[in-house]
């Protein structure tokens, strides 16, 4: 496709517009297709989100790291509230899914980390039994809880 020099012009300063979204925060393809959607022509954003994700500065695999270590630092969660964190953001299950099983190690000891955070915040509120029930609502597996219950 050939473009004119006006055309050109247009098309460098949304990708610009794009590209400043991008740099100012971490996104998702998802993030970045709901917020020009509207504004943008479908074709339009669909070949700066490819020259994005070229040029690396879209990477949802890379953001799924990240978002991961955030919580990691951050939170208390289950694997499970892990993935639907991240599937929130508009990321396919199958990169989730790949990021979890080669991670599963390190996540599995995450979980009882924070299983056991929360049974200690919890603990003067609730019986052993209610905990245990929260826990599971929450997504943790009945192993992790057991682990984080008998650390304590």
């Amino acid at each position: 496709m050939v473009y004119s020099l006006e055309e050109f012009e247009k098309f460098d300063k949304i990708k610009s517009k794009v590209l400043k979204y991008v740099l100012y925060k971490k996104r998702t393809e998802q993030e970045v297709r709901q917020k020009f959607s509207k504004e943008i022509e479908e074709n339009i954003l669909d070949n700066i989100i490819e020259e994005l994700k070229e040029n690396s500065y879209i990477d949802d695999y890379v953001y799924i790291e990240r978002a991961v270590n955030e919580f990691i630092n951050l939170k208390s969660l289950s694997i499970q509230e892990l993935k639907y964190k991240l599937y929130l953001k508009g990321i396919e299950d199958n990169l989730i899914d790949e990021f979890i099983s080669k991670n599963m190690e390190n996540l599995e000891e995450y979980e009882q980390k924070s299983a056991y955070k929360i049974i200690n915040k919890k603990r003067s509120l609730m019986e052993e039994d209610e905990i245990r029930l929260y826990l599971l609502k929450k997504g943790y597996k009945e192993e992790n809880i057991q682990k984080a219950l008998t650390e304590n």
